[in-house]
């Protein structure tokens, strides 16, 4: 099989940047003895530099995307009042992008399910590339609706949970949220659902993704039961800074945390708006919000100190004074 388009580049980068190295080390020994200490200093760390930089690349376009991680997040909440709840998040599943197809989604799953979480919610972008459905080819479709199909296989006790990202609604909303429903996924769109368990309701509201559409966090929670314990899910994290005091945590995803981490520089390209909300946990204004890493990659596939990841979070009630 054939690799991704998107990957060629990095290929033949790799190839030439490995025919670089055989050849400045083949001059170095040939020409050890007949060069001064000082250049041959010089010629050493200049290809100690390089291949130093091409293992980085090699790591972060074809190692770090491929890799899955699992992190454990626990979240203590005044604004939680019943038994302790353990949600599975999946987001940016990019299905099409170069690392992630239908097939790796369905390891997903099976990771996800290993990890027996009380409620799955999915974050949004199941849908690699800018073009629209009909700009796509049939397999190229198939593909990306067959990567949604696999959430079919998620098991939790209480479910299942979806909402709409950006990537989606360039694609087709539509068809993905019916995609979804086949998978026996609801998705939220400015609107709620109740899950009612021993200990008391839990309220999962979603937002209209933030960049295709208005979030309104007064129409997802309208009629919501008076003091149940609220989760709020948005595809990007933007909105975070309208929700209302009240919910016990908002669920994100979106930017990737930027993909790219550079050490001591922290992560430079983050597609938010508000970029103070770029990676996990942020606690603000008596507000609590999780952004996850997601799983797949847009622009570049590369990914570099941010690993594709599960979040599994736990939130739990404060203890009483």
């Amino acid at each position: 099989m054939l690799p991704h388009p998107q990957l060629w580049p990095a290929l033949i980068g790799a190839v030439l940047g490995l025919a670089l190295v055989v050849w400045a080390c083949w001059a170095l020994f040939k020409n050890w003895r007949v060069w001064s200490p000082r250049r041959r200093w010089i010629t050493l760390a200049a290809i100690a530099l390089f291949e130093t930089a091409y293992w980085i690349n090699i790591y972060a376009w074809f190692i770090e995307p491929n890799m899955l991680v699992v992190r454990r997040v626990e979240i203590v909440s005044t604004h939680w009042r019943g038994p302790p709840l353990t949600i599975a998040t999946i987001s940016d599943t990019h299905v099409t992008s170069p690392h992630v197809d239908a097939a790796r989604m369905g390891r997903i799953v099976r990771r996800v399910n290993e990890l027996r979480p009380e409620l799955v919610v999915l974050l949004g972008d199941y849908v690699g590339g800018h073009a629209a459905d009909v700009e796509r080819s049939p397999a190229e479709n198939q593909e990306i609706l067959g990567g949604v199909a696999t959430f079919a296989a998620l098991r939790a006790r209480y479910g299942t949970i979806a909402v709409i990202g950006n990537h989606d609604s360039w694609y087709n909303r539509q068809a993905i949220t019916t995609a979804l429903q086949d998978a026996g996924v609801g998705a939220l769109w400015n609107r709620h659902i109740v899950i009612r368990r021993s200990g008391g309701e839990i309220v999962v509201a979603g937002v209209a993704d933030a960049w295709t559409g208005d979030p309104d966090f007064a129409a997802a929670l309208d009629g919501a039961p008076e003091g149940a314990d609220t989760i709020m899910l948005s595809h990007s994290p933007d909105p975070f800074a309208e929700m209302p005091v009240g919910p016990a945590l908002m669920l994100a995803g979106h930017g990737h945390c930027g993909q790219v981490t550079i050490p001591f520089f922290g992560r430079p390209i983050l597609p938010l708006r508000n970029k103070r909300y770029g990676c996990h946990l942020v606690e603000e204004n008596g507000k609590t919000l999780y952004v996850t890493a997601g799983i797949g990659t847009s622009v570049a596939p590369v990914r570099f100190l941010n690993p594709p990841e599960i979040a599994l979070i736990t939130i739990r009630a404060a203890a009483a004074n």
